[in-house]
């Protein structure tokens, strides 16, 4: 893996040079940079017609634009066996204003024009703008979409006219995803029982771990209570391991403000789940009025297999083990009322039950090992710094390193990776 220097000059806080096809999380003036993109990712037109429709390979990246208005589409071909999953992560451009319902809608058709799946993610009630992500879903085990051959994914913007939305083009990310077949098929339905109570927020005194600025360059956290500094207009990714059998719980604070600022913001704060394909799972939007204010997600049941079948979307989701991540926006309409900030957040993460082996696939996921965890992944989460990464990267995690010397040391690594990918 390469060597995710954006990442560590955020730990940092600090406005280093960053690495290729990354940007820093947070600046210390100007625009805050939206979305950091991930390295190689492959540029892609989308079509107009899903006959014109481009080549998406699972394990796959791509990086496109999605005009104002209208469709555009992408292919993959499929077997009849494999699931699949396409995210779409919508970026709109500096600047850009929403409405309340305005995002992104994705649709997944199979050849014959049966509907697949559709997702809709929007800003909600702050019109804040920034990257959210929806999902489309090949899933073997339903009635339609089992046909082995092309299938479309479909991207448009949910109200590109609607009042208070600007008509910009916005920037895409795109991952493919195949997840196996299981060797034996045992439940066809969602488990029936789990505990749904309220879980407690974790206690303890918050360790910093500075947030990353995009999916692919989200920040390892495990269980425990991790505060970061936010401004508005921000966006902080997270990723926690969560196994076979374990839940995970959140919850999101936001520290009180020394601005002297009176009025309320609503959904201030806005924190989101994803599972380990990008699809979401959960979300919970905090309200804000210069006094400390929290949310937690919904109870939400264990990670199982079998959840695919369930009849909501949130437990559909919570199908496989992997990297969930959590992704944190302060409105920048917090600024407004509140000034720039930066305001403290804290989010207290728990995962619960034992971890337990997962389903017996019949060939592997694509990527591979996305859908479980690692030994890698639980040592990254401890470390917060991603399974791969170098040591001295792992040093300017864990504040071993000054300011000055951490920035030295990641330029330099940074240096080593361009000239060894120059003779390769």
């Amino acid at each position: 893996m390469a060597v995710r220097v954006g990442a560590a000059a955020v730990v940092l806080g600090a406005t280093a040079a960053v690495g290729p096809g990354q940007a820093a999380a947070g600046q210390v003036s100007g625009t805050p940079s939206p979305y950091a993109f991930a390295d190689g990712a492959q540029s892609v037109e989308g079509a107009r017609s899903t006959g014109e429709a481009a080549l998406l390979k699972p394990g796959g990246t791509y990086r496109s634009s999605l005009p104002p208005r209208g469709k555009v589409s992408y292919r993959l071909d499929l077997d009849a066996a494999t699931n699949a999953y396409v995210s779409v992560t919508a970026v709109p451009s500096p600047g850009s204003t929403v409405s309340v319902i305005d995002g992104v809608r994705v649709t997944m058709q199979d050849a014959e024009g049966n509907s697949c799946s559709v997702d809709t993610a929007s800003f909600g009630a702050a019109r804040s703008p920034h990257p959210v992500a929806a999902w489309g879903r090949r899933d073997t085990g339903r009635p339609l979409c089992r046909k082995a051959g092309a299938h479309y994914v479909s991207v448009e913007r949910v109200d590109p006219d609607g009042e208070g939305s600007s008509p910009d083009a916005w920037d895409l990310e795109l991952v493919a995803m195949t997840e196996p077949r299981v060797a034996s098929t045992d439940a066809t339905s969602a488990p029936g029982t789990w505990n749904s109570a309220t879980p407690q927020p974790l206690q303890g005194e918050p360790q910093r771990r500075k947030g990353g600025a995009g999916f692919s360059g989200a920040t390892p956290v495990d269980q425990g209570v991790w505060r970061d500094d936010i401004r508005p207009g921000q966006t902080f990714f997270y990723e926690v391991p969560v196994d076979w059998g374990q839940q995970v719980s959140v919850t999101a604070e936001l520290g009180s403000s020394d601005s002297g600022g009176t009025g309320y913001v609503s959904d201030a704060l806005d924190l989101d789940l994803y599972n380990p394909a990008r699809g979401r799972v959960a979300d919970v939007g905090v309200g804000y009025d210069g006094d400390q204010k929290s949310g937690s997600l919904p109870p939400l049941p264990p990670v199982d297999h079998a959840n695919r079948y369930a009849a909501t979307a949130q437990v559909g989701a919570l199908r496989f083990a992997g990297s969930y991540y959590l992704v944190a926006h302060l409105s920048k309409g917090v600024a407004d009322t509140f000034g720039d900030g930066p305001f403290v957040m804290t989010l207290r993460v728990r995962t619960s039950g034992e971890a337990r082996g997962g389903p017996e696939y019949a060939g592997e996921s694509v990527p591979q090992g996305v859908f479980e965890v690692s030994e890698q992944d639980r040592e990254a989460a401890a470390e917060g710094v991603a399974a791969g990464d170098d040591t001295a990267m792992r040093a300017l995690a864990v504040g071993g390193i000054g300011t000055g010397s951490a920035l030295l040391v990641g330029l330099g690594v940074w240096t080593v990776m361009v000239r060894r990918r120059l003779t390769t």
